[in-house]
């Protein structure tokens, strides 16, 4: 995983995390959206993003060594949460280097690289995104609740938690469910007094009270997001068993320990997953399906505990055994990993055979396309084009602030329709200030110049007058 922030392979969302840090650098009290040239607030900007942006501005650094800075602080955020949270559960001295094992290998032979999923090819693609981040601060949540509520610390420890979880669900708001269940869990399964569930609201309301105050957008008008979230998630409804498979076992793991206490608090986390999952499947809010690793979490987590946790001493060995298949399983699955940071004619050729290349950047147009100039692009250019400082006319991605978002995409859409005259496009590119279009050679039109050719036979064109 060091190796890949070194790599930083490029797929995703990564250019819509650098280009928030490029706006953040620019201006931290109104950076504006970040894809478009528009003054709308972004969910983007969160407070861990404020910090990236802040040490980019402070330092002069490039935009891509603050998110692998960023990424190093994540992933130790991560690995120390895990450790921390298991521990609560198990002093078994191996539960966390198994824990770890199983949350980032347990998944299935198809690849799901999603942010805010743990599996190591997600993982390696992954690893500057905020959600990385958020996830270790839950691991950390889940750990600091858990053993408050063994204790009879007072209200101090309380509002901090609830400033933690308010945290969690700015930096990442899908992450931030997983965290809410996993808390909702450990406190059902504490079986807390009245004092205690006082104390718990009280760091509720303090964690509310935070989420409204937070400049930069409105969190609870995300809850009015719009379809296009919806569409955008559906294929995580898709190809389950591929996907998940190897945590079946898991899930064996968690009926032995419903089995020795119906209150287990892995439990009663993957239950809640299990219903939140399955109700945004069968109501068509697909966004729901962000909150799989709140099943996954605790399944992959069981499966783990029970190799030190079971009864008899050849029933863990038994155990053990097969997870240590599933592991080798896992391994191989997402063993085109490996390609992101070796190159790919290094490895085997079974191996090589399951590297996915990683996106190639738009860094060719920097030396024309300065900052804040708008580039008339195609959705997958759009995705990257924001990383480097120039805005597109429509943004790669929904955007819940963004209000003639369905007029921009309907204007790329009808600039690059081949039945389009050129006056008409003309016309386009002066309503959005466009200064420059990527595109083949066959976009080209008499009040375009040539400027360079890219990767895949794009070409960059300057608008004339």
């Amino acid at each position: 995983m060091l190796l890949a922030v070194v790599r930083l392979p490029w797929a995703g969302d990564l250019g819509m995390h650098a280009a928030t840090v490029q706006r953040l650098r620019h201006s931290l009290l109104d950076p504006g959206n970040p894809l478009v040239d528009a003054d709308t607030p972004s969910p983007y900007y969160s407070p861990w993003m404020l910090v990236l942006g802040c040490l980019a501005r402070l330092t002069g650094l490039s935009v891509f060594t603050v998110l692998r800075i960023g990424a190093l602080v994540g992933l130790g955020l991560l690995f120390s949460g895990v450790w921390r949270y298991v521990r609560t559960l198990s002093a078994h001295r191996a539960a966390p280097a198994l824990a770890v094992l199983c949350l980032v290998l347990l998944w299935g032979p198809d690849l799901l690289n999603w942010s805010g999923f743990l599996g190591l090819n997600s993982l390696a693609l992954t690893v500057a995104y905020p959600s990385v981040f958020a996830l270790g601060l839950s691991f950390h949540f889940w750990a600091w609740l858990a053993i408050t509520l063994r204790t009879t610390d007072g209200w101090v420890r309380w509002l901090g938690l609830g400033a933690l979880w308010a945290l969690i669900l700015l930096c990442h708001q899908f992450t931030g469910v997983v965290a809410t269940l996993g808390a909702l869990a450990t406190v059902l399964a504490a079986r807390p007094a009245r004092q205690v569930l006082l104390r718990a609201g009280a760091a509720l309301v303090v964690g509310v009270v935070l989420l409204g105050l937070w400049p930069y957008y409105d969190f609870f008008a995300l809850f009015s997001a719009g379809a296009g979230l919806e569409a955008i998630h559906r294929s995580l409804y898709s190809d389950l068993p591929g996907r998940f498979g190897l945590a079946l076992l898991g899930v064996v793991a968690l009926a032995l320990r419903w089995r020795r206490d119906h209150r287990d608090p892995l439990v009663l986390f993957f239950v809640l997953g299990v219903l939140l999952f399955a109700a945004g499947g069968l109501t068509g809010h697909y966004s729901w399906g962000r909150a799989a690793p709140a099943a996954l979490i605790p399944a992959q987590l069981a499966a783990a505990l029970e190799t030190v946790s079971a009864g008899r001493r050849a029933v863990r060995l038994g155990w053990a055994c097969v997870l240590a298949a599933a592991l080798v399983v896992g391994a191989w699955g997402q063993a085109g990993m490996l390609g992101y940071v070796v190159p790919r004619d290094a490895l085997p050729g079974p191996l090589a055979a399951k590297y996915r290349p990683p996106w190639v950047g738009y860094h060719w147009i920097t030396p024309w396309v300065g900052y804040g100039d708008v580039v008339m692009a195609r959705t997958m250019p759009a995705r990257q084009i924001p990383a480097y400082g120039p805005y597109t006319v429509a943004p790669g991605y929904p955007d819940v602030f963004l209000p003639d978002q369905g007029d921009r995409d309907a204007a790329v859409e009808r600039y690059f329709a081949a039945d389009t005259s050129s006056d008409a496009r003309r016309a386009i590119a002066r309503r959005y200030g466009v200064r420059w279009v990527i595109g083949p050679a066959a976009d080209a039109e008499p009040w375009l110049r040539r400027v360079t050719t890219g990767p895949a036979g794009q070409v960059l064109y300057e608008v004339r007058g």
